[in-house]
């Protein structure tokens, strides 16, 4: 794993709001991650989350078909698999997510796979950390592809420095690829930048930059495993997201978000 940050790279990606790393996994790295992607995917059988079918829809309601042939989205495969949960508990990942968000200690927040399969739609633009139980201006994930992505089947696409701007409004994930720009006008004649990406390698971007990809148009799938951490020392901000029924009924606004079991920390610089 090639987790060692330059202090440009580390710059740069407080700049733009987001970094790739190419040749990110080994070889046998990459092996595994699919490996582990293919057993926790099929073990899941279809739900979103552990046990659960889905999650509170917060995606644009006009067209629910349009959003479910955008990507196949299973949530915290950590919690239910052994394989996913050595990945994602590493804690060089949780190093490098807290040096580049700038932050002393990190959490998962969720890990998520994100499948587009063969014609899926595409992404349209949008923020991360709206959707999310916390409100942290650092809030960092981390996307890493296990197929190439390509220009042809849906790279990611970022809109560079919006982090600097952006706030909690989000206009969800709906037909409209450029509704988001109702929000934010004054990105919409800022020049985007694709980040096609070999397998293997991979991206970092802040919960508030504005991003996208596109339709998948080819007869292959286009397979990333992504997880989205959370600073340490954050509290409930009253949104349900991926906390169970049970656990948002136990929380309230202003609490911590600290249960190691839910949201393990998996680096202190402290």
């Amino acid at each position: 794993m090639k987790n060692e940050l330059t202090t440009e790279q580390v710059n740069q990606y407080q700049e733009n709001g987001f970094l790739v790393i190419e040749d990110f996994l080994s070889a046998d790295e990459l092996a595994s991650w699919r490996s582990a992607l293919t057993e926790a995917v099929s073990k899941r059988g279809g739900d979103k989350l552990p046990g659960r079918k889905d999650i509170p829809d917060q995606n644009d309601p006009e067209d629910k078909s349009y959003y479910n042939n955008v990507f196949d989205q299973l949530i915290n495969l950590w919690q239910d698999n052994e394989k996913m949960r050595e990945i994602m508990l590493d804690e060089r990942l949780g190093k490098m997510a807290a040096t580049l968000a700038g932050v002393n200690g990190i959490r998962i927040w969720h890990d998520q796979a994100l499948i587009k399969k063969p014609w899926a739609n595409p992404t349209s633009w949008h923020l991360d950390t709206p959707y999310w139980s916390f409100s942290d201006r650092n809030a960092i994930s981390i996307w890493v592809a296990l197929d190439d992505a390509t220009y042809e089947n849906g790279c990611l696409f970022f809109i560079p420095g919006s982090h600097k701007k952006t706030t909690y409004e989000n206009p969800g994930i709906g037909k409209n690829m450029g509704v988001i720009f109702d929000v934010y006008p004054e990105f919409k004649n800022t020049k985007s930048v694709a980040a096609p990406m070999k397998a293997g390698s991979c991206s970092f971007h802040n919960g508030l930059t504005i991003h996208g990809a596109h339709a998948n148009m080819t007869p292959g799938f286009r397979r990333a495993m992504t997880c989205a951490y959370m600073p340490d020392g954050n509290v409930f901000n009253g949104t349900q997201n991926i906390l169970t029924d049970a656990q948002f009924a136990k929380l309230k606004v202003g609490d911590p978000m600290n249960d190691d079991a839910q949201n393990p920390l998996l680096y202190s610089s402290k």
